[in-house]
């Protein structure tokens, strides 16, 4: 699995270094949170953006959903990944990789409770225009 979604996004790239880019979607990231976009394109009414997201320790994504599906691989550190209803559904270390379903119905959180940097490669297939993550409010979880 890892594998293939490493040759994916590899290829996502290239493909997206080779075609025309348009306008970046980004959304402000919280403090201690930056994302660069790496590669993107547009391919039948669905946008591929590759980007590299780093999270500094002790900080979080903020609750959010994602209009279409996202992949990611850890490059460095420990991603804590929580769902809405306050529990982890996921940590993942350096090589590992993660696969986020889309829609409201799939609020979550991404926290790096280590003491490094948290460096991810994360592959957004959205509709052409969406947003990379839509926010949401803190479902009721004791933390952020």
């Amino acid at each position: 699995m890892r594998t293939t979604l490493r040759i994916a996004l590899t290829g996502a790239a290239a493909l997206g270094m080779s075609l025309a880019t348009g306008t970046a979607y980004a959304t402000p990231p919280g403090p201690g949170v930056t994302g660069k976009i790496i590669a993107q394109s547009t391919v039948g009414g669905t946008d591929y953006i590759l980007r590299e997201i780093t999270i500094q320790p002790g900080q979080s994504t903020g609750w959010h959903y994602h209009d279409g599906p996202v992949q990611g691989v850890v490059e460095q550190g420990v991603l804590s990944h929580f769902d809405a209803t306050c529990k982890s559904d996921g940590t993942y270390a350096s090589g590992d990789t993660i696969t986020e379903s889309s829609g409201p119905g799939y609020v979550h959180l991404g926290r790096n409770l280590g003491t490094t940097p948290l460096v991810l490669k994360v592959l957004y297939a959205l509709p052409h225009g969406a947003p990379l993550s839509e926010d949401a409010p803190n479902p009721g979880c004791p933390f952020q």
